[in-house]
């Protein structure tokens, strides 16, 4: 089993930055991959970002390239998310996930979730 635990989350202005963490507690699977995914109101869970966890090969939605970074700690298995530039489009529930499938990108790969973290950017 694996325990997540997002925070970091909050209100900023457009064009601020936040950085979300992510602590994972529990078994550990080397081969894993860390997402994080959004969701808004009557929106389905989509993609943000994506790491794996043992060569640190990363994937971003095109909505947050160039502004979102996503990283990890193996020392303190953490997984971080850098989102600089806000927009009020960022806006939404944020949630990490623990993949161990090959799919990064899709949220019925994900085993397990954190309980979320809520971003608002105010314009």
């Amino acid at each position: 089993q694996v325990h997540l635990e997002e925070s970091g989350g909050g209100l900023v202005q457009v064009g601020g930055s936040l950085r979300l963490s992510c602590a994972a507690s529990g078994r550990v699977f080397t081969n894993r991959k860390m997402g994080w995914f959004r969701q808004a109101p009557g929106q389905e869970r989509e993609f943000v970002a994506a790491i794996t966890w043992n060569f640190g090969i990363t994937n971003y939605a095109d909505s947050v390239k160039g502004r979102f970074t996503i990283s990890r700690d193996n020392a303190k298995n953490t997984g971080y998310l850098q989102m600089n530039s806000l927009k009020p489009e960022d806006t939404a529930e944020y949630y990490c996930g623990v993949s161990l499938s090959d799919s990064a990108v899709l949220a019925d790969s994900y085993t397990y979730w954190g309980q979320g973290t809520q971003v608002t950017v105010s314009s």
